[in-house]
């Protein structure tokens, strides 16, 4: 379900079908629940209005039409999810207290330099590289699992925004797991437990579409990835 608002401003995300960036804002949407409408795009082949409204040249963008305004775009995916929690209806999805804000901002961050690990993880080449990548992904989310509290979620019963930057992260893993039986959470059961909580959530569940790990595999090939190589 979506609120509809009088006077709402048009919201266009212009995403790709793998960017965990993108299924932040897809999930933080959802979760309000607002209207919006997605966009896709081949970052292989960006379209010129793309590039000449992209600063960096990255998606997530969101496309803000207010009524009788000039249209805003918006870009970088933390900015995106802010903006989308303070403007919209719905469930909170950032504390009230401010450090404990300040604190999930922290944990948001911490999440991006996941990410920069499993992108040299995903596109090594050889062992030594993938090793390498795998074992600080591994001792990143070892302080995860100090960080979690009683769940379901990262903070408890609320699903925050720190769940939308962590729910795409988790779902590589499902694609990793099938290929090679990587299993990084064996020993880490409350990070174990909020990966399943995530994935059953309809919010992130929606965030991409059913052929998502195929599109993820098509990925590995074309960067010759060692993660392939090993699982062969």
């Amino acid at each position: 379900m979506t609120i509809e608002q009088p006077d709402a401003p048009a919201l266009m995300l212009v995403s790709h079908h793998l960017c965990p960036y993108v299924q932040r804002a897809a999930i933080a949407f959802r979760e309000k629940p607002v209207a919006f409408e997605r966009v896709v795009i081949d970052l292989a082949d960006k379209p010129e209005w793309f590039t000449a409204m992209s600063p960096l040249g990255k998606v997530p963008l969101l496309r803000v039409q207010q009524p009788g305004s000039p249209e805003t775009v918006l870009f970088e995916s933390t900015v995106i999810c802010e903006y989308i929690e303070d403007t919209q209806p719905g469930p909170n999805l950032h504390p009230a207290d401010p450090l404990d804000r300040a604190r999930h901002r922290a944990w948001m961050e911490f999440g991006n330099t996941i990410l920069s690990d499993i992108w040299v993880m995903e596109t090594a080449k050889d062992r030594e590289g993938y090793d390498r990548a795998r074992q600080a992904v591994a001792a990143k989310f070892s302080r995860v699992e100090n960080a979690v509290f009683h769940g379901p979620y990262f903070a408890g019963e609320n699903f925050s925004l720190v769940d939308t930057v962590y729910a795409p992260i988790f779902r590589y893993f499902d694609v990793f797991d099938a290929i090679a039986g990587i299993d990084f959470f064996d020993d880490m059961p409350k990070t174990r437990a909020w990966r399943a909580a995530l994935a059953r959530r309809p919010s992130v569940v929606a965030a991409v579409d059913a052929d998502y790990p195929d599109r993820l595999r098509a990925f590995l090939a074309h960067h010759d990835a060692y993660l392939l190589k090993a699982a062969a």
